[in-house]
């Protein structure tokens, strides 16, 4: 059967594990610490008031939600989209669905799309859910894209080329200059350039953000995905969104409608809420998660040439190598029973050469990171 070739989420295993042994400090799922803004909140009381608002809503999204995207594409991202422009916006449950929505709106059975490793295990499963090969493609040893080798990847069957940035599981931020010579790439090819922002605001030490959508000529190849989960403290919200050509948007308006019918409404008043507010938002806790970024790094410098840890500045994600001869899985087991700390293993974002560990250090108040880092060096220079 097709699902049983699609790798189990790792999560809910480290969940057990750590449900199993109380106490443990949890470096694993990428969250934030802190809560939606209170606009969003007080969004929801101007929800309820009208009874039309209980009924199935816009495919595509609230009218409302949609303006205040396309202000914010523009302002921010410099995306151009609606009449005049070839980019059309869809509102999603998440930045997951949007994903799935483009897949199935421009593969079939048999095709490929071609993903950078490490790569975000969700993606991954989506595409092999699909009945689509996954096309792996590894990053340079610092984390960052290579061009050269994504062009020597594509196929007459590939349909796209997917780029995360900054990036889950490693953190790194793609250079302006590499993001465009992937969406050219594209381009040329007439294939499609899936380009993942949902950590867009969470840069440090001066990386800019670049968005490939901007780019002029590339609105008719390239799909932008965008999430409200990380910015706003918005996970068990479920509302991202996507920018798509514009003859994808029967497509997708037919993915949507049958998964979905239309993103909760309830939702959607909320991010019209957090989208009042803005970057602002998140980015007034960047400069304690840089405080925190740097002690995890100042520490895991401790152990030596026992972890490599490439300098990333993005995301809240330190993706390390681990010398020793445990694989992952067991590595971030013994983690959890014998040290109370837990991490995601490397193996579930596709890098099975040696042992990697993801540390995500969003999730937690500084003095709960810094408990957790020295209760996983200590683990790590017990057991590796």
């Amino acid at each position: 059967m097709r699902m049983e070739s699609v790798q189990s989420p790792v999560i809910p295993i480290v969940a057990e594990w750590i449900s199993a042994h109380p106490g443990t400090i949890s470096l694993g799922q990428g969250v934030v610490h802190y809560p939606p803004p209170a606009e969003a909140l007080e969004a929801l009381a101007r929800f309820g008031s009208d009874p039309m608002r209980h009924r199935y809503g816009h495919v595509a999204g609230h009218p409302e939600l949609l303006a205040a995207i396309a202000t914010k594409l523009q302002r921010e991202n410099h995306i151009a989209t609606g009449q005049g422009t070839p980019s059309r916006i869809v509102v999603t449950a998440g930045g997951n669905m949007a994903f799935i929505n483009a897949l199935l709106a421009i593969t079939d059975p048999g095709d490929e799309v071609i993903i950078q490793t490490p790569y975000y295990f969700n993606h991954e499963m989506a595409v092999t859910m699909a009945n689509v090969k996954p096309v792996l493609v590894p990053t340079r040893p610092d984390y960052q894209l290579d061009p050269a080798a994504i062009e020597r990847a594509i196929t007459p069957r590939t349909r796209a080329v997917v780029t995360i940035s900054p990036n889950n599981p490693t953190g790194a931020v793609y250079p302006e200059s590499d993001l465009r010579a992937v969406n050219e790439l594209c381009g040329d090819r007439n294939i499609h350039h899936i380009h993942d922002e949902a950590y867009e605001y969470f840069t440090f030490g001066g990386r800019a953000h670049f968005s490939p959508g901007s780019i002029q000529s590339a609105g008719r190849h390239t799909i932008s995905l965008y999430s409200l989960s990380k910015a706003y403290g918005f996970a068990s919200w479920r509302i991202g969104y996507m920018v798509i050509p514009e003859h994808l948007l029967m497509a997708v308006k037919k993915v949507q409608d049958t998964i979905l019918i239309c993103p909760p409404l309830i939702c959607q008043f909320a991010a019209l809420g957090a989208l009042e507010v803005g970057a602002a938002y998140a980015r007034r806790y960047l400069a304690e998660l840089d405080q925190v970024r740097r002690m995890v790094y100042r520490e895991l410098e401790r152990l030596g040439s026992l972890v490599d840890a490439p300098r990333v500045d993005g995301a809240f994600y330190v993706l390390a190598r681990i010398r020793t001869g445990m694989d992952a899985m067991a590595l971030t087991e013994r983690l959890i029973r014998e040290h109370r700390v837990a991490v995601i293993p490397g193996s579930t974002f596709g890098v099975h050469e040696g042992c990697s560990i993801r540390i995500a250090y969003g999730a937690l108040r500084a003095d709960a990171v810094t408990e957790g880092i020295g209760r996983l060096v200590d683990g790590l220079g017990r057991l590796a």
